[in-house]
């Protein structure tokens, strides 16, 4: 989820200028694919692909359901997918223009059907986790070779939080993932859509509000790469990325990924068409060549997640296929849950608690 508008715009002038009918618009999550992927979209369709990027959900969400995004193909993760779906912001895919749907993988479908019935509407783009990024030699030097690094107590304790706050902790900024989190800590359903089970996670956050540096969806990965910070709650990928950047630059820092021991939350991000889409035509074009084996298997290969494209398994290399960070085990897997989104009532009870806590008053 490191493609950015300044990249964005040497991609787009790449291209000729065509009609209007041969461009196709992406709106997709920052640091999300290989480059070289929109460039081979491009070479290989004729089509003009104009690429941008966002950092949550929240944002896509003002977009989609203000309506007139502009966009032909945009990604939103399961649980804002399924109320969108229902606020009928997409249309429903064509199959007979997807001939790389066979690729998809079944495991996949059958949990991401969850919020769109029968994947009527969108295709798997990736997958992962979210949990904890870590800077092991930091953790260790400031809560000891015993540190819960695997554990929510790392970031839900107080009594931790005080002492890392010295070297750094970022929280996503996204509540529909911190707060199931903080209800699984609490031994609580994460999926509680009940206002006054979702209450008792107020005063576990304001707890551990005042050590958190900062609230992002991104920032966080190159701050754990170059050793600004020590603890992140972030997605499983985007701290493998951080992971291997510090490797590559050789910084002296080690970072690793855990999933949370008492459970993490499994998400999907789904790639849809809007209903309004300028170009439906050409979104279908770009879904089924994301959905080509090879190249699902070069964007996992790039971002270090896991996709629901099962052919593309056999061209992913070992550091992905083989690293249970990305794709877990058995016993992992059972022990991720997911969630489901908001009734209206409960989400605005939800972005006021967010609202409060990320301020902190």
């Amino acid at each position: 989820m490191t493609f950015k508008s300044l990249t964005l715009t040497a991609v787009v002038a790449l291209a000729s200028s065509t009609a209007f009918a041969d461009e196709v618009r992406v709106y997709n999550w920052s640091d999300y694919i290989d480059e070289e992927l929109l460039a081979k979209f491009e070479a290989e369709t004729g089509i003009t692909l104009i690429y941008d990027v966002f950092d949550s959900n929240e944002v896509l969400e003002t977009k989609m359901l203000a309506g007139g995004s502009g966009y032909d193909v945009v990604v939103p993760t399961g649980t804002f997918l399924q109320r969108q779906i229902q606020a009928g912001a997409f249309q429903k895919l064509d199959m007979s223009k997807l001939p790389n749907h066979a690729n998809m993988w079944d495991q996949i479908e059958s949990r991401t059907a969850q919020y769109d019935p029968g994947n009527e509407y969108s295709i798997n783009y990736m997958w992962g986790t979210t949990g904890l990024g870590v800077n092991v030699g930091k953790v260790k030097e400031v809560l000891g070779e015993d540190a819960p690094m695997n554990s929510m107590d790392l970031v839900f304790k107080p009594e931790n939080m005080e002492k890392l706050a010295a070297c750094g902790v970022h929280f996503l900024d996204a509540p529909t993932e911190i707060i199931p989190a903080t209800l699984k800590y609490l031994g609580e359903n994460p999926d509680s859509h009940d206002a006054d089970v979702i209450a008792k996670t107020e005063p576990v956050l304001m707890a551990v509000r005042p050590y958190i540096q900062k609230f992002h969806s991104s920032e966080y990965i190159n701050a754990l790469a170059n050793g600004d910070i020590c603890v992140a709650i972030g997605w499983s990928g985007d701290i493998l990325q951080a992971r291997d950047r510090a490797a590559e630059a050789d910084n002296g820092v080690e970072i690793e990924y855990h999933a949370f021991k008492q459970g993490s939350l499994m998400w999907f991000d789904q790639m849809a068409i809007p209903v309004d889409a300028p170009n439906p035509d050409a979104a279908h074009v770009f879904l089924n060549f994301i959905m080509d084996a090879q190249n699902m298997a070069a964007a996992s290969n790039y971002v270090y997640y896991a996709n629901g494209n099962k052919a593309s398994q056999e061209f992913l290399v070992e550091d992905v296929i083989g690293d249970t960070a990305i794709y877990p085990d058995a016993e992992t897997m059972d022990n991720l849950y997911t969630t489901t989104p908001y009734p209206a009532k409960i989400q605005r009870s939800v972005t006021r608690l967010w609202t409060k806590v990320k301020s902190g008053t």
